[in-house]
């Protein structure tokens, strides 16, 4: 569950920290792109982070079908 949790907090953190991290190159060093670097390793496990939490709310949307199955009959 921490694992989820985690994740879902990456989802929103992750783009910001990149942001930061475009603005400090282009104020440092404006013909260098060394960000591009950051932005593989961020996007890479922004991804995994999102199939981490697409898992677990299929997980409980497959749980509360159940339920709702389970009470009806």
């Amino acid at each position: 569950m921490i694992r989820t949790v985690r994740a879902v907090r990456f989802l929103y953190a992750g783009p910001t920290v990149l942001v930061f991290l475009a603005a400090i190159n282009l104020l440092t060093s404006p013909g260098h792109w060394w960000v591009q670097w950051a932005a593989l390793g961020i996007g890479i496990a922004w991804v995994i982070s999102l199939f981490r939490v697409l898992r677990a709310a299929i997980l409980l949307g497959g749980l509360a079908a159940l339920i709702g199955y389970l009470r009806r009959r």
